[in-house]
């Protein structure tokens, strides 16, 4: 499945990217579910999908088969793919947990040491922005840096339990993709990344999330990021330093892993604030990453207004 939040009258849907259409899952399933008493009634937002996902991906799966069937039985149940406005796939997650340091050559490049395990930092829900929306420069640094990174997509709670890397892959829904937008001068002024990884509207996340059935083998997957459409980052999942189950395992033995979290695994070489001379995002520019299997992430660059 492909799944999608999208805007309505102002306000976030939970849809499925069906070909060309975006299926709204909760209208879909009430009116499927008349007939077919199997079908649970699917929430109108992802969010509260996640509380009950592995029953409820059942019925969503359903739906969609159901409508690509006879996808004009029904109307009202869709709108087209162009005509949407989507949005981060999970608006509020209940955790955003990213890796830094994942890739060997971006810690090279960048001067800095390999570390044993994986290092780990938070980001606020509040930074995030959708495909398409605008990226914004700060008014307070000109040092806005780019970071193309493979998402992961909690599906379960871990429920107080600490997990081992053999069962950490029971805990994945899903993929997508995110671009660490880093304030470089504010992430190195301390120790601390806190304040350079969550200014606002630095935090592109989607377009879509893509269901683990659907990606073979997520640890091999190309990652490339196009900077005006000339390609600044390529690498491959293949040679990241902590694969997901070793992240999961870490992030699970000091806090519980929950449904809908978003982990996003940390970013190749090719970033910005290490080239000769050093490049930063600014106004005009558009930055994509893209993940074949997923799809392309890409936002327009404009200067912060105050």
């Amino acid at each position: 499945m492909r799944l999608v939040s999208y805007e309505e009258n102002g306000r976030p849907r939970f849809g499925a990217i069906v070909g060309d259409v975006v299926l709204d899952l909760a209208r879909a399933s009430e009116a499927y579910a008349a007939s077919d008493s199997s079908i649970l009634k699917i929430p109108s937002r992802i969010e509260h999908f996640f509380e009950d996902c592995g029953a409820l991906s059942a019925s969503a799966r359903t739906v969609i088969a159901r409508f690509e069937a006879s996808p004009g039985a029904t109307p009202g149940l869709s709108k087209p793919l162009a005509d949407a406005k989507l949005l981060p796939p999970i608006q509020r997650p209940p955790k955003i947990v990213c890796v830094a340091r994942n890739y060997a050559e971006h810690a090279r490049e960048a001067g800095l040491e390999i570390s044993p395990i994986p290092i780990m930092f938070a980001r606020f829900s509040r930074t995030l922005v959708a495909d398409g929306d605008q990226v914004l420069v700060p008014a307070v640094s000109n040092q806005l840096d780019w970071e193309g990174e493979l998402a992961v997509i909690i599906g379960k709670d871990t429920k107080g339990k600490r997990i081992g890397k053999a069962e950490a892959m029971d805990y994945v829904f899903g993929y997508s993709i995110f671009n660490d937008v880093t304030v470089r001068d504010y992430q190195f002024r301390i120790t601390q990344y806190t304040a350079g990884k969550n200014f606002r509207a630095s935090g592109p996340f989607g377009p879509v999330i893509v269901t683990a059935d659907e990606i073979a083998d997520p640890h091999k997957l190309d990652i490339r990021t196009m900077l005006n459409g000339e390609v600044v980052q390529s690498a491959n999942t293949d040679t990241m330093i902590y694969d997901i189950p070793t992240i999961l395992e870490n992030i699970a033995e000091f806090i519980d892993l929950e449904a809908g979290d978003v982990i996003p695994t940390g970013t190749p070489a090719g970033v910005g604030f290490k080239r000769k001379p050093p490049v930063f995002l600014r106004d005009g520019d558009t930055i994509a990453v893209e993940i074949p299997g997923i799809g392309v992430l890409s936002n327009p660059v404009r200067n912060e207004t105050v």
